[in-house]
């Protein structure tokens, strides 16, 4: 049975994308990493079996570091805007905007350019109604939805901080659902983060984006 496959997904333009990595790194270099991250992840999501690939994006991919790559890869997918005022207002219209009739959801971000093929396919093959992979960071890098409008539990809960993880798991929770539990990964905040990212993936572009910051 296909599933959809979501990337959420920003386009990488110096000065907006991975900040936090400045310094040790440039803008353009965090922009780069950040190029490198989406399209590690693209390229895992348009390998696993049996998935829709489609990408909520936002940002201006003309002003973005690789930006006529990643359109070049965009073709393979799906693309649907963002909207909404805050993130989790954001994820709710895209778990409502991106899937077929009677298609589950398993939502990732840009963040984890570890992840493979065979992670993701499992993760979206697990019987429970709803999944979560934890961030080491507190946070999440994965949601999966048999029902998407389940993701209307996500409005209201802070995003990008280090509660929101434990808050994510109550808000579903109140709403009758128990999620099963994916491996934890780390996603990309900071440089020590990108290394530790880089070490686990060491051949993709993401890694090789990340050696060039000294």
């Amino acid at each position: 049975m296909t599933f959809c496959l979501l990337i959420v997904a920003k386009a990488p333009v110096p000065g907006f994308a991975k900040t936090r990595l400045c310094p040790p790194a440039t803008p353009e270099q965090a922009a780069e990493i950040a190029a490198a991250s989406l399209l590690d992840t693209l390229e895992a999501a348009l390998l696993t079996p049996e998935a829709r690939v489609v990408v909520a994006m936002t940002g201006e991919l003309d002003e973005a570091v690789r930006g006529p790559e990643i359109a070049l890869m965009l073709r393979k997918t799906e693309v649907i805007p963002q909207r909404g005022e805050g993130f989790d207002l954001r994820l709710v219209n895209a778990y409502a905007d991106a899937p077929r009739p009677g298609e589950p959801v398993l939502q990732i971000g840009m963040d984890t350019p570890q992840v493979t093929p065979a992670l993701l396919a499992e993760a979206a093959d697990r019987p429970e109604d709803a999944v979560l992979g934890l961030a080491e960071d507190g946070g999440w890098w994965a949601l999966g939805l048999k029902d998407p409008l389940h993701a209307k539990a996500l409005a209201g809960v802070p995003m990008s901080r280090d509660d929101t993880g434990r808050q994510t798991v109550q808000a579903l929770a109140a709403i009758g659902l128990h999620p099963g539990i994916l491996p934890t990964l780390s996603d990309v905040d900071t440089i020590a983060d990108a290394r530790r990212v880089a070490a686990a993936a060491p051949h993709g572009r993401f890694a090789r984006a990340v050696a060039e910051v000294r």
